[in-house]
């Protein structure tokens, strides 16, 4: 299968990046191939801009596209699946995630009038969060990610969907998180070995 990765994170000293590198690790390990966009790295741009906005708003598929996004959204029609393995900041991706968003799920790709986007075999989220998955269900901030993601943004563009959260990493209590870690990193790899 060939595994199209969107990652995002700012620092390569975080515990998401770990896990970036244990689930593709993982993928690597069962014969996947695997195609990357680490939009920090790329410097990605997430701001539309106003010609963009203009063709979104109108909904004119033919409107122009730069290249950063057909570049993107080729990786899509090339792959089988997508992963996107980013922290929580503030109960939501990083802002240049939502803006990968914004302008690569363009009018006449991912939506109407007539997408083009393929239906893709599997759409999966590796989420990073400092806060405990009780405190996360009990805020209702687990469903609102997954409504956004998973209901959103996905959609019906994959045919199986599902968010994984790696709770309990915050530097607030080094004992927990010391304690996760490891599962966490064990899981990740095991997530792309058997994906």
């Amino acid at each position: 299968m060939k595994v199209f990765i969107v990652y995002c994170h700012p620092s390569k000293e975080s515990f998401t990046n770990e896990v970036y590198k244990a689930f593709e690790r993982g993928l690597r390990d069962a014969g996947h191939e695997v195609l990357i966009s680490d939009l920090y790295d790329m410097n990605f741009n997430s701001d539309m801009s106003e010609e963009e906005y203009l063709r979104e708003t109108y909904y004119r598929a033919d409107g122009i596209k730069s290249k950063d996004v057909l570049l993107e959204q080729e990786k899509i029609q090339s792959s089988d699946a997508i992963v996107f393995i980013y922290p929580v900041f503030w109960t939501e991706a990083p802002a240049k995630l939502v803006g990968w968003f914004d302008r690569i799920w363009t009018t006449g790709f991912a939506y109407n009038p007539n997408p083009t986007m393929k239906i893709l075999e599997k759409a999966l989220f590796i989420v990073c969060a400092g806060k405990s998955m009780e405190a996360l269900i009990e805020t209702g901030e687990k469903n609102a990610m997954e409504t956004v993601m998973l209901g959103d943004r996905i959609r019906n563009r994959a045919k199986e969907k599902e968010m994984v959260i790696f709770d309990s990493i915050t530097h607030w209590d080094e004992k927990v998180r010391s304690e996760k870690i490891p599962q966490h990193l064990a899981k990740a790899y095991e997530m792309g070995a058997k994906f």
